[in-house]
């Protein structure tokens, strides 16, 4: 998590808030937290059912809770998953930058000529 402390202000730039869920019950996730000033925010999980409904898997020969990464949209669309097979097993920053990015893009196309709104194109989805 540190890459994700330093690089942060990059997810907040792409208009995307970062949300790590743990394990922990809510007291020991809280002292953690504070100990570590994450300015994202953290979600403790102790009965798993944020976990259990992205999938995320558990694997106690490999430490417990494997990484899982899930890019929802504004609407509420999950975009995005990755589902670790270790513990290092974690997307790069710029990876996910860049589809935050792209994300931006498809959500608000470019102005057409004199100001006009672009419509992107007719295809259907």
């Amino acid at each position: 998590m540190a890459q994700l402390r330093q690089q942060y202000e990059h997810f907040v730039d792409q208009n995307a808030e970062v949300i790590v869920v743990g394990p922990e019950d809510t007291d020991t996730f809280a002292r953690h937290w504070q100990r570590q000033a994450y300015p994202f925010v953290g979600l403790p999980d102790p009965r798993h059912q944020v976990a259990n409904l992205y999938g995320q898997e558990v694997n106690l020969l490999k430490l417990g809770r494997l990484p899982t990464l899930v890019v929802v949209d504004r609407h509420g669309r999950v975009r995005y998953q990755h589902h670790g097979h270790s513990m290092r097993d974690i997307p790069d920053n710029e990876e996910m930058l860049d589809l935050l990015r792209k994300l931006n893009e498809e959500a608000d196309p470019p102005a057409g000529p004199e100001g006009v709104e672009a419509t992107g194109d007719l295809r259907e989805e």
